[in-house]
């Protein structure tokens, strides 16, 4: 008799019990450095862990992927829901794909603050992208994070750079939250916005604009194409009246219809140029380096926060003193030292 074949239910259960079977971090490790896209996700799935028990094996897969020199770019795009930015991404993902290029897009979906619940809807948004063998999707939720930048996405980034992406897109919500988040983690960012939607002077805010190293003016079609042309003379008279940044480089502005795929080949070409500006006047390198001191300084805060509320004493209290805040019978900062004092005396 020959070999029994695995066959039924329990054939298709032991193989899926194989295919899940966990890995060391030394064969998550050698995964990503070999570029496996299904070793790539479930090493990020780590990295996402809250558990303690991924925590130690996250920290070692990062540090291990930090010892693989990459020379990536880090763009972040954001810009209002609506403005079409899957869109864009998955035209600009695959035209950079077309011109040799491997790329990560890190997309964060919004959380519900009353749910929890997120869509993670942006491999279904980007069907071509997500077959394109060169590429790399990866929705994961906001959570309560600021920015809309997923609590692990720095880290992540770093996974897919020892994977050989040398283009990693942050997609952002992009719902008025600070996006001081997803400044300090990428080379180049790029502002998208809408003509015609009432948000050319609301986009104009000091802080975004200061930030955006470009704007671009999407859905740039059609009856929409003179709008869209007038929206950007707008924003490059706005941008005369900002200081020039800290790098020399003048933020362009442009317009480009994802759907008609105009205007994309011309944002990589601006991108490519600032590169070059950047790395000679040394700013690339220097602020690479600042932000891997923000990086730090941002899980110090982060570790504390977590030790923190896991405190006996924290625990016991918080619950007590949030009512009496609420009630007013104490101040925030007076609560807050009281709960402070608790922490410090459990650490001794």
């Amino acid at each position: 008799m020959g070999t029994e074949k695995n066959t039924g239910k329990k054939g298709v259960l032991q193989v899926k019990k194989h295919r899940k079977k966990k890995l060391s971090v030394e064969e998550l490790t050698q995964g990503v450095f070999n570029g496996d896209k299904s070793v790539l996700a479930r090493a990020i799935t780590i990295v996402e862990s809250t558990r303690n028990e991924d925590l130690k094996k996250a920290y070692t897969l990062v540090e291990n992927c930090l010892s693989r020199k990459s020379n990536s770019i880090r763009i972040g795009i954001t810009g209002v829901p609506g403005v079409g930015k899957s869109t864009f991404i998955e035209v600009f993902g695959t035209t950079l794909t077309s011109l040799g290029r491997k790329v990560a897009v890190l997309a964060v979906d919004p959380t519900s603050t009353f749910s929890k619940g997120s869509i993670l809807g942006d491999k279904t948004r980007m069907q071509e992208l997500v077959k394109d063998p060169n590429a790399f999707i990866r929705p994961s939720p906001s959570g309560d994070s600021l920015g809309g930048v997923a609590r692990k996405t720095r880290e992540s980034v770093i996974l897919c750079e020892a994977a050989g992406f040398d283009i990693v897109l942050i997609e952002t919500v992009g719902v008025g939250q600070s996006e001081t988040a997803v400044h300090s983690m990428v080379d180049f960012f790029l502002l998208l916005k809408l003509a015609g939607a009432g948000d050319e002077l609301q986009g104009i805010k000091r802080g975004i604009m200061e930030m955006a190293d470009a704007i671009v003016i999407n859905k740039a079609e059609g009856d929409n194409l003179k709008k869209a042309q007038r929206a950007k003379s707008e924003f490059e008279r706005a941008l005369q009246l900002y200081p020039p940044k800290e790098n020399g480089w003048i933020p362009k502005v442009s317009t480009c219809s994802s759907i008609e795929n105009s205007g994309i080949v011309e944002i990589w070409e601006t991108i490519e140029k600032f590169l070059d500006t950047t790395k000679d006047s040394g700013y690339f390198e220097s602020n690479r380096q600042n932000q891997n001191k923000y990086w730090l300084l941002q899980t110090i805060n982060e570790l504390l926060k977590q030790h923190f509320f896991q405190v006996p004493s924290v625990k016991e209290n918080l619950e007590t003193m949030m009512v009496k805040v609420a009630q007013d019978k104490i101040s925030p900062f007076r609560a807050a030292e009281v709960l402070m004092a608790g922490y410090k005396k459990e650490l001794k």
